[in-house]
């Protein structure tokens, strides 16, 4: 920076101010250099200059010329006495000063010098005579001041001559004293006028300001060195008087130089420059650095530099740019002014010489190192701006050459450092384009030099010692590695960048920041696009570099070498160096562990890509190269910690161990067993055994690739390893069997890796061949849900949780109440036994960690689709069933008892819960499979001991209190698994059966949720283990009797019940007090109902003002429609148990079972139509075990005579008497509700006497009648003759002979006398899936045939007189036959597609078949797809439930005609029964239930029959009750009574005669008021029953109906409404009068 001299006339002390230099056009900020401060930074200049002072002599000082001062002389003697133009007044003073003391001429000459300057026409040189001697370095001070203040005055005289300017200066360029220095420079600043008037003395004045520079320059280093002495500089700049006379003796040469440099010759301005040099050279300050530039940029601008001394110029300037930081941009300055002057081509050659002539010992000399490193700085920036106009271009071949001889002949890192400074400028100028020099040049010299100069950092990091993370990381700024990284770094991006010729990469800086100054950002995995076509020819000169490198490199320029290794295929053989790239790809990328995980997935492409190319070309290579490649691949993978990376590489050694020779198939499963075993030895083993995990939260499962163990990545490669060779390499496959059978069965092992190998094992299968598959459905998505394991069911826990924290944040006290109340279970439930009941809702897990390792899904239970075929090389079973099964030669045997066995050990020991909970959910699902475990019978029987005895002892694991789980769903799980076990009973003793029953048993009471999978289990039992359940059969109905308030338990009660009921063997030694125990049950949940409705009655007369306000009632749903089932379904158990009874022991039970019938649970009489019913239909079997009757076809007037018929109505009857009115023969047709019965009787006449009268002798009324005579109602009196007819209620009601009655009784015989359902039974045949071709069958396998000879009897249908449920009955449009099955009470027509006229021609899609099957609300499925069924494969809006049967193994179709009868008779099934969305669940097969083909017919019939009761309910819903042909019927006759009966007011029950015994009309209901007062004393009465009775009700299905559930069964507010309840006065009237039995028996 330039200092200018403002004031020179004011005292020495005076302040100056600094102009700053303006930098050049172009010119940008310093960047960072090498010294820590300015200080040392001059320190080491000066040290590398090599002197510390200067030995050269200053020049002589100039003398004045003799001639001139003698002319001056005379000229002054010659002047007047009396000064011309001068005031008087300072006359006086003029002669003190030329004659008087020194005191006086020092008062003098301060006088003057203002009269002087007020006086420009004075005699400035008399006067300056007069005291000239004052200046004189021997006086003393103040008289050398007066005199210089003086001086200073006379040179600013404007009339002075330049001869008189030339004395002037004569006098000024005299020796002074040096303490004046400052005077004598400010006196001749004003002589020049600023430097600006040279006149007089042009040539003399750069030879004194030389000599003066030096000389000030010894003068400043002098006071500097004292006052650091002293101790007072402090490192402070100008503090002294020198320092100030230096900057300003700096600041006027520069004026003068710009003003008058022309009047210096080449000598002269030699000497300055010699002068500068010097200074340059030992100087310590900055600002005397920066003085000396400002002289030589005022030199090069306003002149020229000697050529001799350009070079020393060149070399100072270089070394102040590279060394002094803040000195930079001025010596760039000056530097740039000198390129770009006619000195530029000069000045770069001067540069390159630098470099090219450096010795081969240059570290070992300061000297040279800071010029070249000098030389590179200014090389550097001279490069950056070579593309700006002015600046000389560098030479790119001398450059080069000079940079490889510098890197050769020394190793200094600083000299490194400015070299790849040097570069990163040739690719990135100032406008940050690459430098036109190396347009059309090759680029691998310079960077073979910048890979020389990165060498130390390369080896660093290749030695481990430093990353290239570590090395940019800020706080290592200071280190010679650091700052070679960070510039190395610098030239990657930008050749990055320049690859893929991104116009913003290229341009690598910011808005008005340099390039050089650009931060470089830490390197990161960054994903590199494939890169665009460009034209760079140098793109391998770059790649080279980069591999040179490799070890520097940031992850996305790895990803660019790698990209164009595979671009240019650069590792495949057909490139020359391709096993050296094929080397650097898998030591520098795939192994170097701190790359990205996208560098080495993309090594690992090229390298697979690489391997699958040499594997084709495999007889060209040395037999041992293709396993020392996959050696090389697998060497460190056991410590392999990047998860992604090691699944794709597992991933890799799967899909080469697939096709691999042995010895590598071999080498891979053992290394990556490595991993296995380090896995075990980081996991802890499980504490499951000694205490339950404390699972406080729930977290989702995970999904994500990162979150899994390395065992599992390796658990994962074996599945999809023996998922490929499972079909032709067994020897691979029982490895891999073994291998994943190691890790389940280790505990240390990952839990997460034991889960993947169970997601296999758990999934094998095998067919009717005994060949082993493995399945993609593992219909465990019920069970699952149980444990939470299902997204739906774990969403639907965490809302319930949710809803629950929010009710008790508002209130803790009313939530706890009503907690307490949703949970209640009444007296009758039971807990889990032994351990104290968790709250679901209060417990702490919110708070928690638990994760869940796995949840229910077999979209991606396994990492590929298994194939579908099953394997040809690897089965089950021993040999001789092998090779008797399929013919083929003998396979290996897979030892699946192993695998069961393992799983044995898990359930015996304990282990970690996920383990453990995937077992109990997906173990019964492959025990369903029974082919897979033919070889593994003693494992199966000893599963079933340790279940049997776990459950006994309940002494199986707890489940972790995460969820709310309870031992109570494990139980539910193990018997599922139990469940399955039993289908194997043909293995098992009498007595393990027995054991088997006994746990189902155990089950129903014992915990709280288990008794439906139990009750569900039994009914298997009592198909599969019927003498084993028929021993506990007593134990099993007192078990249910303990349960029945259980809500969720009552139909599945009663389902088992309405199966037992069918099956006599197992009741045959009932007695009587068990039989009454199933109808105890029946009319308990009768009682339910029954006081379901009356709540609702009593509710709905409560609320009737807010209904008629607009209130409106929800839409009735599942739960509204179980009670309704519920109903039904007792007293379909009552009549079937009632059937059951041996005829003679029946009239024992009817009285006890009229008085249950129609009383309530508080002791109040209840009437309703279905216990009428029933109570009609017990009449009729009661003392007989007929089938109905009919009328006699042959009872006709041409054989029997004159016939005369009359109808009557007796009570609930229709009594028609058909008389034959001369013959005595009658017909009776009673036609009941239940049924219809005829009879044919005859009244015989004796012979009379032959004294007797004829009785017809004579006439009456003019007719005359022969022998006997008898009319319809002659019987009628005679049979009901000794009845007391006391009321009108019980007298027969005649009914007229007219068509309306005809016709009334032809509706009514239309109704059926039984329950009619239809079932549609479709066959799906192999592999097929879509509807059209599933209807298209028209025959099925064998065991479908067997199943339907089984399933009902084949009846024609042309002709049938049966309700066929739509089939054409005259034509055969729907079949010539069809299956149907009847009992006294049920008749099942069954719709089967198969038996249906099939004509593919006109009708493609069968729509005849499917407007049966598509309007079925049952259907049975048959399928032997082999595939798994879809509940929408046959779309339709009716189809309520499909009733899946489903081969347990499954079989082809030419299989299923190979199988021999001992086959058939062997096999089973698996049953699931699948309902509509929404539906609820209703069957003991609503989980998959395993059934042998022998009790498969009345198993599905039992199934399909409760499912369309259950449906008929269901579709009725919303449009009312479902009306039964004996409700039909039964309203039919009292539609007759209200017709033709007496109009009167009953006054209550009146006994109905014998056979008559539903004629009763119950009373009508009272008023409103008295209905619910009737309701209160109810309540009173309720209050005193036993608690057992209470709980029996109260809790029953819902705690909100405690109160209301059995609510006065006096009360009756709907007169359409079936239940009539009756007064006190009447009750046990109206059980007297329903009891034939009492007059009966």
């Amino acid at each position: 920076m330039f200092r200018r001299i403002v004031s020179l006339g004011r005292r020495a002390g005076e302040e100056r101010q600094i102009e700053a230099m303006s930098p050049s056009p172009g010119d940008d900020a310093p960047s960072p250099q090498d010294s820590k401060n300015t200080s040392g930074l001059a320190s080491v200049f000066k040290g590398l200059a090599g002197a510390a002072k200067l030995t050269k002599a200053p020049p002589a000082p100039v003398q004045s010329s003799g001639p001139i001062s003698a002319q001056i002389a005379e000229r002054l003697n010659a002047t007047p006495a009396i000064l011309r133009g001068f005031p008087p007044q300072h006359s006086d003073s003029f002669e003190l000063l030329k004659n008087g003391s020194m005191n006086e001429r020092v008062s003098a000459a301060n006088a003057l010098r203002y009269a002087v300057a007020d006086y420009p026409l004075n005699p400035v040189l008399d006067i300056w005579y007069a005291a000239k001697d004052l200046v004189e370095p021997t006086n003393p001070k103040t008289t050398r001041y007066a005199g210089w203040e003086l001086l200073k005055e006379c040179v600013k005289h404007a009339s002075s001559t330049d001869l008189e300017r030339n004395e002037y200066f004569q006098t000024i360029s005299a020796e002074a004293n040096p303490e004046d220095f400052h005077l004598q420079l400010a006196t001749l600043v004003d002589l020049t006028k600023h430097a600006r008037n040279l006149s007089g003395f042009d040539y003399e004045v750069f030879p004194l300001l030389s000599k003066w520079l030096g000389e000030a320059f010894d003068a400043v280093r002098a006071a500097r060195g004292a006052a650091k002495k002293q101790g007072s500089r402090k490192g402070k700049a100008l503090v002294t008087g020198e320092d100030r006379n230096f900057a300003d003796l700096f600041s006027f040469i520069g004026d003068v130089i710009k003003f008058n440099f022309n009047v210096a010759d080449d000598d002269a301005a030699q000497v300055l420059i010699d002068v500068l040099l010097d200074i340059c050279m030992n100087t310590s300050v900055e600002e005397d650095l920066q003085a000396c530039i400002g002289v030589m940029d005022a030199i090069v601008t306003f002149g020229a530099i000697p050529g001799d001394k350009l070079k020393s110029c060149v070399h100072v300037l270089c070394s102040i740019h590279c060394l002094v930081p803040n000195l930079q941009k001025d010596a760039w300055h000056t530097i740039g002014m000198l390129c770009r002057s006619h000195n530029g081509q000069a000045t770069v050659r001067l540069l390159l010489d630098v470099l090219a002539s450096l010795p081969a010992n240059a570290d070992k000399k300061k000297e040279v190192v800071r010029e070249v490193r000098g030389a590179l700085s200014v090389l550097t920036k001279l490069v950056s701006k070579s593309s700006e106009k002015g600046y000389p271009a560098v030479p790119y071949a001398l450059l080069v050459d000079g940079l490889s001889t510098v890197v050769k002949a020394t190793s200094a890192w600083k000299i490194h450092l400015d070299i790849l400074r040097l570069t990163n400028s040739l690719f990135c100028d100032s406008q940050g384009n690459i430098n036109n020099m190396l347009a059309d040049e090759d680029w691998t010299p310079i960077f073979d030099i910048a890979v020389i100069c990165a060498g130390a950092v390369v080896t660093s990091i290749a030695n481990g010692e430093n990353s290239i993370e570590s090395l940019l990381a800020p706080d290592e700024t200071d280190s010679s590695e650091s700052m070679l990284a960070r510039e190395l770094t610098r030239l990657i991006r930008r050749l990055e960048a320049v690859l893929v010729d991104e116009p913003s990469a290229i341009a690598m800086k910011l808005e008005g920041i340099p390039p050089e100054q650009t931060d470089i950002v830490s390197p990161k995995s960054e994903s590199v696009q494939v890169e665009p076509p460009n034209s760079l020819v140098q793109r391998q000169d770059c790649i080279i570099f980069f591999t040179k490198i490799y070890h520097a490199l940031p992850d996305s320029a790895a990803m660019l070498v790698l990209e164009h290794f595979k671009k240019f295929r650069c590792c495949s053989p057909s490139d020359p160096l391709w096993e050296s790239n094929l080397n650097m790809v898998l030591d520098a990328f795939l192994a170097d562990r701190k790359r990205s995980t996208d560098v080495r997935l993309r090594a690992l492409q090229a390298f697979t890509e690489v391997y699958d190319m040499i594997e084709l070309l495999n007889d060209q290579f040395e037999p041992d190269f293709i396993p020392e490649l996959m050696k090389r691949l697998l060497a460190d993978v056991a410590g392999e910690t990047d998860i992604v990376l090691l699944q794709e590489v597992v991933s890799f050694a799967a899909t080469v161990a697939s096709t691999a020779n042995p010895p590598i198939f071999s080498h891979i499963i053992d290394t990556l067993w490595g991993i296995i075993a380090n896995g075990r030895l980081r996991s802890p083993v499980s504490s499951t055994l000694t205490q339950t995990p404390e699972p406080p939260s729930i977290s989702q499962q995970p999904k994500s690739i990162t979150n899994q163990t390395p065992s599992n990545v390796v658990a994962r490669g074996y599945v999809q390893i023996f998922l490929r060779v499972l079909n032709h390499d067994a020897v691979k496959s029982t490895r891999l069997f073994r291998a994943l059978i190691s890790i389940i069965e280790s505990n240390p092992s990952e839990t997460d890796a034991r889960i993947t190998s169970m997601q296999l094992l758990f999934r094998l299968r095998a067919d009717w061949a005994n060949r082993i598959f493995v399945t993609t459905h593992t219909d465990t998505s019920n069970l699952a849900a149980s444990l939470y394991r299902t997204e739906e069911s774990l969403s639907r826990r965490l809302a319930e949780e949710a809803s629950y924290s929010a009710r008790a944040s508002r209130s803790e006290t009313a939530g706890s109440a009503r907690s307490s109340r949703g949970i209640s279970l009444g007296q009758g439930q039971m807990q889990d036994r032994g351990y104290p009941f968790r709250s679901i809702s209060g417990s702490k897990w919110a708070a928690g960690t638990y994760q869940q390792l796995w949840m229910a899904s077999d979209a991606d239970a396994l990492p590929e689709a298994p194939s579908q075929a099953a394997s040809t090389v690897l089965c089950c079973g021993t040999p001789d069933e092998i090779s008797d099964a399929d013919g083929s030669t003998q396979a290996t045997i897979l030892q699946t008892g192993v695998w069961l066995e393992t799983v044995l050990n898990l359930l015996r020991q304990g282990c970690d819960w996920e383990v453990y909970s995937f077992i109990l959910v997906h173990l019964p699902s492959q025990l369903s499979n029974h082919a897979v475990f033919r070889n593994a019978v003693p494992q199966v029987q000893e599963l079933r001991r340790i279940i049997c005895e776990q459950i006994k002892s309940n002494n199986f694991q707890e489940p972790p209190s995460a969820f709310g789980l309870r031992r109570a769903d494990v139980a539910i799980c193990l018997f599922n698994t139990l469940t399955m076990i039993l289908s194997y009973h043909q293995h098992f003793q009498k007595a393990e059966e027995d054991e088997i029953v006994r746990a189902f048993v155990q089950g129903i009471a014992t915990w709280e949720r288990s008794a439906k999978c139990c009750i569900h289990a039994l009914t298997i039992c009592c198909h599969e283990l019927p003498s084993s359940t028929g021993k506990a059969l007593v134990t099993i109905l007192q078990r249910m009797a303990q349960i029945i308030t259980q809500p969720n338990v009552a139909m599945h009660i009663l389902e088992f019940l309405a199966c037992l009921s069918r099956l006599p063997s197992l009741y045959a030694n009932f007695r009587e007090d068990e039989y009454r125990i199933v109808f105890g049950i029946s009319f308990r949940y009768l009682q339910y109902v029954r006081g379901r409705k009356q709540a609702s009655r009593i509710s709905t007369y409560s609320d009737s003002s807010a209904a008629a306000a607009g209130e409106t009632q929800s839409h009735p749903n599942a739960s509204d429609d179980l009670p309704q089932y519920v109903y039904t379904l007792a007293y379909h158990v009552i009549v079937f148990w009632f059937l059951a009874l041996r005829v003679p022991d029946r009239a024992n039970h009817v009285g006890w079972i009229a008085k249950n019938l129609f009383t309530d649970v508080d002791g109040s009489q209840v009437s309703d139509e279905q216990a009428h019913l029933t109570m009609d239909f017990m009449q009729r079997v009661t003392y007989a075990d007929v089938d109905e009757s009919a009328a006699d076809p042959l009872f006709t007037a041409d054989r029997f005579g004159e016939i005369v018929k009359k109808r009557w109505l007796i009570g609930n009857s229709i009594v028609t008497i058909e008389q034959a009115t001369a013959t005595g023969w009658a017909q009776i047709t009673k036609r009941q509700p239940s049924g219809t019965s005829s009879y044919t009787i005859r009244e015989l006449f004796r012979p009379p006497p032959a004294h007797q009268r004829p009785i017809n002798e004579g006439a009456w009324d003019g007719y005359a009648v022969t022998g006997n005579s008898v009319l319809p109602s002659h019987l009628l009196v005679q049979l009901l003759s000794s009845m007391p007819q006391g009321s009108d209620l019980s007298r027969p009601i005649p009914l007229p002979d007219d068509d309306v009655v005809n016709r009334a009784i032809r509706m009514f015989d239309h109704n059926s006398t039984v329950d009619g359902h239809k079932v549609g039974v479709v066959y799906i045949g192999e592999n097929q899936t879509t509807e059209s071709e599933i209807l298209a069958n028209t025959t099925g396998s064998g065991d479908y045939v067997e199943f339907l000879n089984g399933l009902g009897t084949l009846t024609k249908l042309k002709g049938a007189t049966f309700n066929t449920q739509g089939l054409d009955r005259q034509y055969d449009t729907d079949g010539q036959y069809t299956f149907c099955w009847r009992d006294r009470v049920t008749e099942l027509v069954f719709h089967v597609t198969t038996q249906m006229p099939t004509n593919l021609d006109h009708d493609p899609q069968c729509t005849s078949k499917k407007r049966h099957i598509g309007n079925d609300f049952v259907n049975i499925i048959f399928n032997d797809s082999g595939l798994p069924f879809r509940f929408d494969t046959f779309p339709s809006d009716f189809n309520f439930v499909n009733i899946v049967i489903t081969p347990e193994s499954r079989a082809s179709f030419v299989a299923t005609r190979q199988r021999t009868p001992k086959d058939v008779e062997e096999s089973f099934y698996k049953v699931r029964l699948m309902s509509k969305p929404g539906f609820p669940e209703i069957s003991p097969a609503s989980e998959t239930k395993i059934v042998s083909l022998k009790a498969l017919p009345d198993f599905i019939r039992l199934l399909a029959l409760n499912a369309s009761v259950f449906s008929l309910v269901w579709a009725h819903r919303e449009g009312g009750e479902h009306i039964s042909p004996w409700r039909n019927r039964l309203r039919e006759i009292k539609r007759l009574r209200d017709k033709y009966g007496p109009k009167m007011t009953p006054h209550g029950p009146t006994p109905s005669p014998p056979g008559t015994a539903l004629g009763h009309n119950p009373a009508t209901a009272t008023s409103a008021a008295a209905q619910l007062e009737a309701a209160r004393s109810g309540n009173t009465v309720r209050d005193s029953f036993s608690s057992l009775r209470r709980s029996s009700v109260a809790t029953f299905f819902s705690a909100s109906s405690e109160q209301n559930s059995h609510r006065s069964s006096m009360l009756s507010t709907a007169t359409t409404d079936n239940t009539e309840i009756m007064t006190n006065n009447g009750l046990d009237s109206l059980v007297e009068s329903i009891d034939f039995s009492k007059w009966s028996a």
